[in-house]
């Protein structure tokens, strides 16, 4: 998961702070600081990647919102057409062409 690439160079990058500490104190607070990291960096991900799928929800359904009314058009224009007899038409209600004259 690509989102977990942030929050392991994150500690990387601390713990390798923590390994250049001079005593064991400083290389245990770095490591302390690198796990605080990690996890803020991976709470931080989760959240975006909520955003980010919401707002394709919201994209998709505005979609399917507007394919229905341009489908809804089109069915109302063909039963239109198919009751006037025009050739080429379908009637929405039976899905029968209305056949060409000749």
């Amino acid at each position: 998961m690509p989102l977990r690439t942030p929050a392991m160079i994150a500690a990387l990058a601390v713990l390798a702070l923590g390994a250049a500490a001079c005593t064991p104190a400083e290389q245990n607070k770095a490591e302390r600081q690198a796990h605080t990291a990690a996890a803020e960096t991976k709470s931080a991900a989760a959240q975006a990647g909520e955003v980010v799928e919401s707002g394709a929800m919201k994209a998709a359904q505005a979609v399917e919102t507007g394919a229905g009314k341009v489908a809804d058009k089109l069915e109302d224009n063909q039963a239109k057409a198919a009751a006037e007899g025009r050739p080429g038409a379908v009637d929405p209600a039976t899905n029968q062409r209305v056949p060409a004259k000749n």
